[in-house]
């Protein structure tokens, strides 16, 4: 029997290449993790080890045989379809390109498992950090990165089990700035389409919604629908919203995706028009008049890039949680409702 490569020669291991090198293997690891305060002489002598042994069969296989380490900063992302990733990796790239740095992007779809793999592959192929908008609930299995000296930045969604630094948007006072609007508008009918309810910029939202709504009478929390992570799943929770006997006077949309299908569905249900205000500010919104609590995503992605060259440049440094402030634009599809006496 004809056996494959993988089959006819195991994989070079660590423990491998540091012995060659005559270095312990933490050394190795942080001379493969491309950490600064690793000696010339030393990290020459890893690099050579691990070309001779063929040590990762991946792309980083010809960065290490020539001696040179990737320079680039890997970011994973939760949906490629949505817009808001797209924007955010712009404002990274934008920050590390004159660095010298580029950029690579990975797609999770919002599953912890392909997350994990994904960081995994990155860090395999030598990224000098990762930033992740991340799909996982506990982040203890990014230790195993850091531990390789690759820098970890949580963006848009913060660490939960692991110190790292992070940056985020105030999504609670978001919900106040939303609730708080269509109240001074005269809705006290308000219902709210959420995205997975696992997620923490879901649950910052509608801590702040509660906090304004709760104690104003209203019965929005019989208004709430969650899991609506697509426009499909967002039309079919607004569908079932406009069909009750009393429909909601007003509508929040969790994020951008969610809004678009809300607005589809209301399109095609041309007789029922609920006041609308959705989280994110997609180009659409202007043109059409909704209202939204959107962050400076530009602000978002830039600090998250800056918080991984400094890691890289200073590994002792404090961990930092940043807190992007969220702000409300009012515009036509938040009028007050017909007949309100308020």
């Amino acid at each position: 029997m004809t056996r494959t490569d993988d089959e006819a020669a195991p994989r070079p291991t660590l423990a491998q290449v540091a012995a060659r090198a005559g270095v312990s293997l933490k050394t190795a690891s942080r001379a493969l993790g491309g950490e600064s305060y690793v000696s010339a002489k030393t990290l020459a002598s890893v690099l050579a080890a691990a070309a001779e042994l063929d040590y990762q069969r991946n792309a980083a296989a010809s960065l290490l045989a020539s001696g040179r380490l990737a320079e680039s900063i890997g970011l994973i992302t939760g949906d490629f379809t949505n817009p808001f990733y797209s924007a955010l990796a712009q404002a990274i790239e934008d920050e590390i390109r004159p660095r010298g740095m580029h950029l690579s992007v990975a797609n999770s779809r919002e599953s912890a498992e392909q997350e994990q793999r994904v960081a995994h592959d990155l860090a395999d192929r030598q990224t000098k950090a990762v930033i992740t908008v991340s799909a996982m609930t506990d982040h203890s299995e990014y230790a195993q990165l850091q531990a390789r000296g690759i820098p970890v930045v949580f963006v848009d969604r913060p660490a939960e089990n692991l110190d790292a630094d992070s940056v985020v948007f105030d999504n609670r006072e978001g919900g106040r700035l939303a609730a708080r609007h269509l109240i001074d508008a005269g809705h006290h009918r308000i219902a709210f389409i959420g995205d997975y309810a696992w997620l923490p910029t879901y649950r910052q939202r509608l801590a702040g919604m509660g906090d304004v709504l709760d104690g104003e009478g209203s019965d929005w929390r019989e208004l709430l629908r969650t899991d609506a992570h697509d426009v499909p799943s967002s039309r079919e929770c607004m569908r079932g919203l406009l069909a009750l006997e009393t429909p909601p006077t007003a509508v929040v949309a969790g994020n951008n995706r969610i809004l678009l299908g809300v607005m589809e569905e209301i399109a095609d249900h041309p007789q029922s028009s609920p006041a609308v205000i959705g989280f994110d500010e997609p180009e659409w919104a202007q043109v059409l008049g909704i209202s939204v609590v959107t962050g400076d995503v530009e602000a978002l992605g830039r600090q998250a890039a800056r918080l991984a060259v400094a890691r890289l440049s200073d590994r002792t440094r404090a961990y930092e949680s940043v807190v992007i402030p969220m702000q409300l634009i009012a515009r036509r599809s938040t009028v007050a409702p017909v007949g309100s006496t308020d």
